[in-house]
């Protein structure tokens, strides 16, 4: 295994910026924010600690980094001494050893230990059951995955699920793991989509953190819609499930300095309304008051 220093973000950020795809997709994003902002991102840049790049969009995946350190906050205010984040649809991997970098730094950061699980059929997409996979945009062996090679990479925080969905995730569901805190979807066909998404409907709701975090990668091109794909997947889990649902986070674009990043459209909320946390009727603080000031 790599250790931890071979995962360094500064390095993978370095090696993005010769990518032309990542300055057409910075330029479109940021080039729609006030100059002031960005101008003081520079200063962030250099001089921030972790958390504050984070704030300021300045990670490789700045989803995952959001993600992680939400889950990461979550567990430190419950008092857990760990979390677990997962990544659905390993693919090549970059994106799951990113994950694991962005995990270290969060430890760092919070004192909580972050564990990253990937799953994948590790031999690329099945075949597309029908016109719900969006099958114009996806294929059978699309997004084929080196398992050898990426095992032999992969630092001590992370583990890699492979084989069918409906196989792996029993099996994960029914061993001893840390409250599930994140989750990246991005296994592309709305069949596996179902399929991830029943992690999430276990009835003991001690498996998660009060609030997790979901974001889901394949819901914004044109073709994608609320009849196929991710988005058919999360309104058939919510149809079926009474105590837990799925939606988008909406304000969260008026949360964050930077608000033209697509990733902010992609975030969701998984609601478990019978998480002790927020189903408790008895009161956990003093009673509200407001002052009037009026008066």
């Amino acid at each position: 295994m790599r250790t931890a220093t071979a995962l360094d973000g500064s390095k993978l950020l370095v090696r993005k910026l010769t990518e032309r795809r990542v300055w057409q997709k910075l330029l479109r994003e940021r080039l729609n924010e006030p100059l002031h902002l960005n101008l003081a991102a520079a200063v962030v840049a250099v001089l921030g600690n972790y958390r504050s790049k984070v704030e300021w969009d300045l990670i490789v995946r700045p989803h995952y980094a959001y993600g992680v350190l939400h889950a990461a906050d979550q567990a430190r205010a419950a008092g857990l001494s760990a979390v677990t984040v997962i990544e659905f649809g390993v693919a090549n991997g970059e994106g799951l050893m990113n994950l694991c970098a962005l995990a270290r730094r969060t430890e760092q950061c919070t004192g909580v230990r972050v564990n990253v699980v990937g799953f994948d059929s590790g031999v690329g997409m099945p075949e597309p059951l029908d016109y719900r996979d969006h099958p114009e945009l996806y294929a059978l062996g699309d997004f084929p995955m080196d398992q050898a090679k990426l095992k032999q990479a992969l630092p001590a925080n992370a583990e890699l699920r492979i084989g069918a969905l409906a196989q792996t995730l029993v099996a994960f569901n029914a061993e001893e793991h840390a409250p599930i805190g994140f989750a990246s979807v991005d296994v592309d066909y709305y069949s596996s989509t179902r399929e991830a998404l029943r992690l999430f409907a276990d009835a003991d709701a001690s498996k998660y953190v009060a609030v997790p975090l979901l974001y889901f990668d394949d819901i914004m091109f044109e073709t994608h819609n609320e009849w196929s794909g991710e988005l058919l997947a999360i309104n058939e889990f919510n149809a079926q499930q009474a105590n837990r649902k799925i939606a988008v986070d909406r304000f969260l674009p008026t949360r964050r300095i930077f608000r033209n990043a697509r990733w902010l459209r992609q975030i969701y909320v998984l609601h478990l309304f019978d998480h002790p946390w927020r189903s408790s009727l008895k009161r956990r603080r003093e009673v509200a008051a407001l002052e009037n000031r009026y008066l």
